[in-house]
């Protein structure tokens, strides 16, 4: 449905968990047609569960219930002992709950997250560096091995 395709980026992933979503019926719609953005999301555990802030979910056009934020907090669903976990993995300096990737799984709504440290400059040159080596090495094989 929606990919945050900036979080590997900015982040270096260290693990990561799927967590169901709680939505109302219009946002459910909405996530259906696609209408979902993760970037600029991310999640904070507080007391004990866990949030997501600024995942934006676009009003449903043929919505005649409730009008819903687009920008609402919305509560992840997970098991008490990964909501433990993550809460003491969270307040170790620097890491963060980052939303990758929204997606159904049986008719759920779903979002992977993970548990991210910062890139800093030199990181985030090295990931630039290492994909364009590879992109470099596909290009000089294209069409030199053929069955």
């Amino acid at each position: 449905m929606a990919t945050n395709r900036k979080a590997r980026f900015h982040y270096e992933i260290l693990e990561t968990f799927e967590a169901g979503l709680v939505l109302k019926g219009p946002e459910v719609k909405s996530l259906r047609a696609g209408k979902a953005v993760l970037d600029g999301s991310f999640a904070r555990c507080e007391g004990d569960e866990i949030l997501l802030y600024n995942l934006h979910i676009a009003p449903y056009a043929h919505n005649t219930l409730e009008e819903i934020a687009p920008d609402r907090t919305r509560k992840l669903l997970l098991h008490a002992k990964e909501i433990r976990r993550l809460l003491g993995r969270q307040t170790l300096k620097g890491l963060t709950l980052v939303p990758l990737e929204l997606y159904f799984r049986r008719g759920w709504a779903k979002v992977l997250i993970a548990l991210g440290k910062g890139k800093r400059g030199p990181d985030k040159r090295d990931t630039l560096r290492k994909r364009q080596e590879s992109r470099d090495m596909e290009r000089s094989f294209k069409g030199k091995f053929k069955v």
